[in-house]
């Protein structure tokens, strides 16, 4: 099997981690969530960045296999193996309050990666692969992702106007509220005005937040229903892990950047207005997402293609560890107003 085959199976440490931290339960119920913020960050403080990219005939072989998409399709069963296991586990009685809490999290490590996933199938252009990304988003009650990512966050993305863009001094736990009601309303207005063009009721099969937000219910539901209340919490509780790992994710991919305003237009987006890290062991478990740069800058290259730009702003470390850093403020912005700093040449003023 290719070296680089191999690599990408990193993508199923965290799932495997999960179903371990399900399946042992007591402490190593916390397996899950030490090993992608305390493993990982560890790890990624003694390995060295990879900025090698492939040339353009590796590129063109690599774009054609299957493999890549594969790997990728068979994340979704493995996500919903999870989710059904986590119901079961969860619902056996008499389980310590640490197990429940510890079990909660592992699924809410799942869910982040899920939604991560779902991102990556959600800019492909067969329906197969955008319904894949919407399973896996309706696994983290997070659907509305899909619209307002594609459709809101890429044409906005690093100006005032994007509910997922972080701004300058902004604090994170401030960004959670912003983020999360604007990205929801955003995308019923995306709906609403999509609808609007084509001549068709918003209050109709025809809008898919509304469809969403059935499919949503629905499942909350019948799990209500089959598992109890007590098993929906944990649920609902674990799929807002889920949602929050993402929107930190956002925090960090674009903090504090921002395009100019030529006219009534901003610039094109470039390499410079997303947050970049080449930390390898991180790069492979979220399947290249951390090379932010090329994939707003061209968002339909496929993770295994993705690139380094010499130009882009870097991290001082791997996501999983500047997740961490964003989550103590006066850190955060220490570290990273320096950094702004550093690249302010490539910048609009602040």
């Amino acid at each position: 099997m290719k070296l680089s085959y191999l690599k990408y199976l990193c993508a199923y440490l965290v799932p495997v981690m999960v179903l371990f931290s399900l399946y042992m339960g007591v402490f190593f119920s916390y397996g899950a969530v030490i090993f992608v913020f305390i493993i990982v960050p560890f790890i990624e403080l003694f390995t060295s960045v990879d900025t090698s990219n492939m040339n353009k005939v590796e590129e063109a072989i690599a774009k054609d296999d299957q493999f890549y998409d594969y790997l990728l399709y068979l994340l979704v069963p493995f996500q919903f193996l999870i989710l059904a296991y986590f119901l079961y586990r969860i619902s056996i009685p008499n389980l310590e309050l640490y197990e429940i809490i510890g079990m909660t999290t592992a699924l809410g490590m799942a869910c982040g990666l899920s939604i991560n996933n779902a991102h990556e199938l959600g800019h492909r252009n067969t329906k197969f692969e955008q319904f894949l990304s919407k399973l896996l988003l309706m696994s983290t009650l997070y659907m509305h992702f899909f619209i307002e990512h594609n459709r809101g966050h890429h044409l906005r993305v690093a100006t005032e106007e994007d509910p997922a863009s972080s701004r300058y001094g902004e604090v994170i736990y401030l960004f959670y509220f912003r983020t999360i009601y604007g990205s929801w309303m955003s995308a019923w207005e995306l709906e609403k005005n999509r609808l609007k063009r084509a001549g068709k009721s918003v209050l109709s099969f025809e809008n898919e937040m509304l469809v969403f937000q059935i499919i949503q219910l629905a499942l909350i539901s019948m799990i209500g229903i089959f598992f109890g209340l007590k098993v929906l919490m944990c649920f609902v509780m674990g799929a807002f892990i889920g949602i929050l790992m993402l929107e930190t994710v956002n925090y960090i991919e674009h903090y504090g950047l921002k395009r100019k305003k030529i006219g009534k237009r901003y610039e094109r987006t470039l390499p410079i207005h997303s947050w970049n890290s080449s930390h390898p062991f991180g790069r492979m478990i979220m399947l290249e997402l951390s090379r932010h740069s090329d994939h707003h800058y061209i968002a339909n290259r496929k993770y295994q293609l993705l690139r380094h730009f010499d130009d882009s702003p870097q991290m001082p470390t791997g996501y999983p560890g500047m997740m961490l850093l964003a989550l103590i403020p006066p850190i955060w912005f220490k570290i990273m107003h320096k950094q702004i700093d550093k690249y302010r040449t490539a910048f609009e003023e602040l």
